[in-house]
Formats: C-alpha cells, structure tokens, sequence
C-alpha cells in the first residue's frame, strides 16, 4: 500500500507532462505535413555524370 502512495502521484505528474508536451506538438505545427519526408526521397535527383570516354570506371567528370 506504501507504494501507491508513491508511484500514483509520480504516474500522474508524468500523465500530464506527457499530455502538456503532445498539446504543445498539436499547436506548434508539428504534424502539419507529414509526408513531406516521404515525398522527399522520391523528388531525389539521383541522375548520374557518365564517366569520360577512355576513364576508368567509377570516375566522373
């Protein structure tokens, strides 16, 4: 019993800080665009410089 005395208000005080930091990300803008990661891979320019004529492989320009 001695321990509910301590961990319900340590569970408590963790409840809302938890709550306090999720309603700042809400409003913050934190999840306005969330696929923008996604989409960034995707609009990767991954073009390539196509070796000198005679140079080894691997070399560029």
């Amino acid at each position: 019993m001695g321990a509910l005395y301590l961990l319900l208000p340590i569970s408590l005080v963790l409840v809302v800080v938890i709550g306090i930091a999720f309603w700042w990300a809400i409003f913050s803008g934190q999840f306005d665009d969330a696929d923008e990661a996604a989409r960034s891979i995707l609009d990767d320019d991954d073009t390539t410089v196509a070796p000198k004529e005679g140079g080894k492989p691997g070399d560029t320009l």
